[in-house]
């Protein structure tokens, strides 16, 4: 309903109006916050009519405030052909996003343990967009490694980098953002060398499969 409101007639002002919104939620995010409809309609000057018109609901505001993008693809637009290389450049973009934006990673993370059934399974942090990336940064293994293995080997590497890793790294264990960031990389750059040594995978057997043309690579921000 929201979306059809909002392509409907004085489209601009629409697009800043929801803009005004998303950001007031991610104002309220940023203070660790949970934000509501009515808050960020209050934050935004905007009446709280107008407000449930772009978002009907506390969870489509959420989706909308989240600070990661919908992208296809982390790597560079020229790619690394070795499937490390590839995997460390898609890893450093993914955490220094998750860095950049720490505070309102944090606040997405509790909310995602929440077990308010309302926003289980709905949050952006429940939709695995890292799974993606890093699945194309280890597309050179498809023929070495059985779907299978790679599929573990994605999991293993999420875990091991991200929001839920670097709160324990700096919060439990101590170390500094900087430190957390290339113990991650590490990590994940470790869990590929096991993974490839049980394979019996070499850097010259992984080759890379082609990749999209950039003017087909889409980037929406939520």
């Amino acid at each position: 309903m929201s979306m059809s409101y909002e392509l409907s007639g004085r489209t601009r002002q629409k697009q800043r109006t929801r803009g005004a919104l998303v950001a007031a939620a991610r104002e309220l995010v940023t203070r660790g916050q949970t934000p509501t409809v009515d808050a960020a309609a209050t934050i935004a000057s905007i009446s709280r009519t107008t407000a449930y018109r772009y978002f009907p609901n506390q969870r489509a505001l959420l989706v909308a405030a989240h600070p990661e993008i919908e992208a296809l693809s982390l790597l560079p637009e020229t790619a690394p052909s070795d499937v490390a290389a590839r995997l460390d450049a898609v890893v450093t973009a993914f955490l220094h996003l998750i860095v950049d934006t720490e505070a309102q990673q944090r606040t997405m993370l509790r909310l995602s343990l929440d077990p308010d059934p309302d926003h289980r399974g709905e949050l952006p942090l429940r939709k695995g967009r890292a799974i993606g990336w890093i699945g194309e940064a280890l597309s050179p293994l498809r023929g070495v490694m059985s779907a299978r293995d790679i599929r573990r080997l994605i999991f293993a590497i999420r875990s091991a980098a991200g929001i839920e890793a670097l709160v324990w790294l700096t919060d439990i264990a101590g170390l500094s953002r900087k430190e957390a960031v290339q113990l991650m990389r590490w990590s994940a750059g470790a869990l590929l060398r096991s993974a490839m040594g049980d394979a019996g995978a070499t850097r010259h057997q992984a080759r890379p499969s082609r990749r999209p043309k950039a003017s087909s690579r889409r980037r929406v921000s939520t």
